[in-house]
């Protein structure tokens, strides 16, 4: 007997006439800064006095903060007596009403201090890494030095602000018989001017078109309106399968194959993708048969320990989403680059399929896949974007009560400073002629990777200067990625999360 089928269930069908739009990925307009590159080769040396980037931070701030100091406090009087200012720390006199600045440092026992370790005869093991280096018992002491000597800071409004080594502020106040200096008020440098979106790209006026030639600037080419960011960071990438489903489902949502026809839209906005450090996870040597632990070692090297599966995975995952959008590579603490700040860019040899989308060495322009430092600063569609891969927030965090990120972060670009512990105990390359971690110019989006949680807020600066700042979440543990909306500097999160029934 013959069954009737309905038109409408008919599985074999004819294509249909609607036509669907081909979506395509909206331009990126990059502009990077190379702030924080080192000289190679032997241009590089390790052989200067850490000491001498203090001097060279408070000489590029303490003009600015002078300057704000003098025309806040310069018709300040107490019973009578008017404010002076002081230009060295050992120019304070006891009971004489003054302002000075200086660098902060922090005198704290449970900080890890090099020269102890090296004066000590008998070598043990080092103790696990402390968590806070607040004492317990209250013997922190905060100074206040220059190139004179130092002076010891008392007062309310210490404990009612943050402040750790390496940041450069003013105080009024008058010293005790002590010598302790009791702070009535205290200044810092705040934030810098702010550019204005497309500045740095109108003021060069040019770019490159790719053939040598030069051609000026159309507004039309890039005011292209409704643009993301993408935002990620902590992905560590171990090789293990654990870890693939999620990155997998992150690739896809990039590429859009993840998600209909209206997500497709949204998601061909994305312009760039920053990866903010922490890409491959820490270090997991394949384990040795007996008969391997025994031979010898070259150089105490073991070629068959390399565990080479968490790289290649990587690169793999680079080089699928390559062909469709470009990607900003900030190195982090578990990868593979140097540890001393800035990180210099991941080796290329890293990545034998990614760096086909790299830059020639000798290029100016950067290329589709740009392995950058950490930190890392630059122009994306316009904007300011400056952020790291965690490490300068995380030892502030060490410094502090409590666990506010964002309050950190606003505290970083009020000192003008984006790693001011460095190098007491946040390791860094020892600068000679410039301290290139001071803010020069205000970015509008100032973003941190490898944060415990997501969380944003917009600070407003003394003259207008609004930036957003964000903390970027461990993907692995979270699942997150930041999409930033590059006309209202909005971010929103979208979540990847992997079914598991058995829970």
């Amino acid at each position: 007997m013959a069954m009737e089928v309905d038109a409408d269930d008919d599985l074999l069908q004819g294509p249909e006439d609607e036509d669907y739009p081909m979506l395509e990925r909206q331009p990126s307009y990059y502009n990077p800064l190379d702030r924080f590159k080192l000289a190679k080769g032997d241009q590089k040396n390790y052989q200067q006095q850490y000491g001498d980037l203090y001097f060279l931070r408070l000489a590029q701030l303490k003009p600015a903060v002078e300057a704000l100091a003098d025309e806040e406090w310069k018709n300040f009087e107490i019973a009578g007596e008017k404010v002076r200012r002081v230009e060295r720390v050992l120019d304070v006199r006891q009971g004489e009403l003054c302002w000075v600045a200086g660098t902060v440092y922090m005198d704290m026992p449970l900080k890890p201090n090099i020269l102890d370790d090296i004066s000590k005869d008998h070598w043990i093991a080092a103790p696990p890494p402390r968590e806070k280096y607040i004492s317990p018992t209250g013997n922190d002491l905060t100074m206040l030095e220059d190139e004179s000597g130092r002076l010891r800071l008392i007062g309310t409004p210490l404990q009612l602000s943050m402040l750790v080594t390496g940041c450069i502020i003013a105080v009024m106040g008058t010293e005790n018989s002590d010598g302790d200096f009791e702070v009535v008020d205290m200044k810092v440098p705040d934030l810098p001017r702010q550019p204005q979106r497309w500045e740095r790209d109108e003021a060069s006026a040019v770019i490159s078109n790719g053939t040598g030639s030069k051609r000026k600037f159309s507004g039309e080419e890039k005011r292209i309106e409704g643009g993301k960011i993408a935002i990620v960071s902590g992905l560590g990438v171990s090789g293990d399968q654990g870890d693939t489903l999620t990155l997998d489902l992150l690739m896809e949502y990039l590429l859009g194959e993840a998600c209909g026809p209206s997500e497709q839209a949204k998601v061909s906005k994305i312009s760039r993708l920053i990866i903010a450090g922490n890409s491959i996870a820490e270090g997991t040597p394949l384990a040795l048969r007996e008969e391997e632990k025994k031979t010898s070692r070259k150089y105490g090297y073991d070629s068959s320990a390399y565990n080479p599966a968490p790289t290649t995975h990587f690169d793999n995952f680079l080089a699928t989403l390559l062909p469709s959008i470009p990607i900003t590579l900030i190195p982090g603490e578990s990868d593979p680059a140097n540890v001393s700040m800035p990180q210099q860019p991941i080796h290329p040899a890293m990545f034998p399929r990614s760096r086909n989308y790299a830059a020639m060495p000798d290029s100016l322009e950067p290329g589709w896949f740009d392995s950058v430092t950490n930190p890392w600063e630059g122009d994306v569609d316009g904007w300011r974007l400056m952020g790291n891969g965690g490490q300068p927030i995380d030892d502030v965090f060490k410094y502090v009560e409590g666990d506010e990120r964002l309050e950190m972060m606003e505290s970083l670009l009020r000192w003008r400073c984006g790693a001011p512990t460095a190098p007491d105990t946040l390791w860094c390359y020892p600068f000679q002629e410039k301290d290139p971690f001071v803010i020069e110019e205000c970015p509008h989006v100032y973003f941190v990777g490898n944060q415990p949680r997501y969380d944003t807020m917009v600070i407003e600066g003394p003259v207008g200067q609004l930036v957003r700042l964000i903390c970027v979440p461990k993907f692995r543990e979270t699942g997150e990625m930041i999409s930033l909306d590059t006309d209202t500097l909005e971010p929103e999160i979208v979540k990847f999360e992997v079914f598991d029934r058995g829970r």
